[in-house]
């Protein structure tokens, strides 16, 4: 089999997300080597290595640099650990999340270079040093680009030649598991309805202000917002009665927890930090067939504006909310039928089948299909790829 060599800043066993969802999927094709960021060790340095998936091997170097990230002063460990583990994977794919890793790439045997840009990672809360030089420099050096939304696409297709837009889709059968509403969370079985959720990390892009003043206002109304806290003091984040923190959970009770909800939230604030960002849950939201409501996120908006309830300030935010509890079964039916629309267009397999497509005409061609790809104009966005070469 054919190799991939992933270097990602998230790991593979925090929130599963885009990276774990396509790297599934490409395993049945490839040999895979998921690179994470090194963790903190103070003795010796030594790597932590462990099998998720047959044909996935996770590598966390352990350092003694208590530094995060692909940082300068971790280096030396690292490049060491590239040499070491990469050594059997020759002639790879060499797979980048975050452009900070791209001194890595000295170290291994790649045959091509992909940049999976999945976030505008210099834009975040506390960005690594030097991350639009170095995101730059793997623009110079990647053969191909993939864009996780249209607001990256278009932020990155004057950057490079082989862009193409490929944005989160879904795992449906998975979340449509929700239709069962009687497989509810066991935490939900002392709370009150309604009950409004939210599900991922819970950083600088969540509106706390947002959820404090929907608690306020609506203090009936149970708002759970379920996953980690990060780069955020706990402290800071609003304290309600009827505000219920369920921390980090796993993939597979997602479902579940969508399954006890009459609402579900995107309360993202609107800043710098989520200019470029394009929501998995989005659609992983539809396929419980739950109604959605959601701040003016750009590719939200662009993709999702017909069936998400869409709020430009806190007022609206809470009358979309009010609206969508209040909604009777033919508008949630109308709702209903455009999102299952919206599902059949996509899934993570078909756009893993189509980068992986793109992958083996960077074998033939060396860039991806030139004859095809001169016939079109324009970025899909319902989980189709389209090359924009400007």
């Amino acid at each position: 089999m054919q190799s991939i060599i992933v270097f990602s800043h998230l790991r593979w066993n925090f929130v599963y997300q885009r990276p774990q969802h396509l790297l599934s999927k490409l395993s049945r094709h490839y040999r895979i080597l998921f690179y994470e960021e090194p963790e903190f060790f103070p003795g010796k340095p030594s790597v932590k290595l462990f099998s998720p998936l047959p044909n996935v091997t996770v590598c966390t170097p352990c350092t003694p640099v208590d530094q995060p990230g692909f940082v300068e002063d971790q280096m030396p460990y690292l490049r060491q650990v590239a040499r070491e583990q990469c050594a059997s994977y020759t002639d790879a794919i060499a797979w980048f999340y975050t452009p900070t890793a791209l001194p890595l790439l000295d170290e291994i045997h790649a045959q091509h270079v992909v940049y999976d840009c999945m976030d505008e990672l210099s834009a975040f809360k506390n960005p690594p040093p030097h991350m639009e030089e170095y995101e730059s420099a793997l623009l110079a050096r990647a053969d191909i680009v993939f864009a996780g939304g249209p607001s990256l696409y278009n932020a990155k297709k004057h950057r490079h030649p082989n862009v193409h837009c490929f944005p989160s889709s879904v795992d449906a059968t998975h979340f449509r598991q929700a239709l069962d509403r009687n497989i509810a969370h066991p935490t939900h079985r002392t709370l009150a309805r309604p009950r409004l959720g939210y599900y991922g990390v819970i950083d600088e892009r969540i509106d706390a202000a947002l959820i404090g003043r929907m608690a306020d206002v609506h203090p009936e109304w149970q708002i759970v917002l379920v996953g980690p806290a990060a780069k955020v003091d706990p402290a800071t984040l609003p304290s309600r009665l009827n505000i219920h923190y369920m921390g980090y959970q796993p993939y597979s009770v997602l479902p579940q927890f969508l399954a006890a909800w009459d609402v579900c939230l995107m309360p993202f604030n609107m800043n710098d930090a989520t200019r470029f960002i394009s929501p998995t849950k989005s659609l992983e939201y539809m396929a419980a067939e739950l109604p959605i409501v959601s701040t003016p996120i750009k590719d939200v908006v662009d993709l999702h504006g017909d069936v998400v309830e869409i709020a430009y300030s806190p007022d609206e935010f809470i009358g979309a909310c009010e609206r969508m509890l209040n909604m009777k079964g033919a508008q949630m039916q109308k709702k209903i039928r455009l999102m299952r629309e919206r599902l059949a267009h996509t899934s993570w397999t078909s756009t893993a089948e189509q980068m992986r497509g793109l992958l083996e005409q960077l074998d033939q061609h060396g860039v991806a299909g030139t004859e095809m790809l001169a016939a079109r104009s324009g970025p899909s966005y319902a989980g189709h790829t389209t090359r924009m070469h400007e």
